[in-house]
């Protein structure tokens, strides 16, 4: 996606890492690929060829982020988040770009909470 067309006003951790998801988890779930995410959303690549959600759908997701603790101490965050679809983009003729907006924030701010581990050591 080109990042001049970037709407989306707040900063994201960019984090490959997979995700999992489906209309809801009692049925087959569908792997992706996080792009980024933010305490209030994430986006994600996945397969074309399954079909993928349409913007305005609402979807569960499965997914890890990073989590700096005390003493740099460093671990993944595990969380399943329902959201909506906001945007659905061809990256690739084969690749869907599928951005969500959480209905429930994460507890923290990926990208700052990554940006103060960064400054924080630079500083030592």
């Amino acid at each position: 996606m080109d990042k001049s067309n970037e709407r989306r006003g707040v900063r994201r951790l960019h984090f490959n890492w997979p995700v999992w998801f489906a209309e809801d988890f009692k049925g087959v779930l569908s792997q992706g690929q996080m792009v980024d995410v933010s305490r209030g959303g994430l986006a994600f690549t996945c397969s074309a060829e399954r079909g993928h959600p349409n913007p305005g759908q609402w979807i569960t997701i499965r997914f890890s982020v990073p989590r700096f603790g005390p003493d740099d101490a460093f671990g993944m965050a595990n969380f399943i988040r329902s959201g909506r679809i906001c945007q659905v983009d061809t990256t690739k003729t084969f690749l869907k770009r599928i951005a969500v907006q959480f209905a429930d924030p994460l507890p923290f701010d990926p990208q700052e909470q990554a940006y103060s581990s960064v400054q924080d050591t630079a500083s030592v």
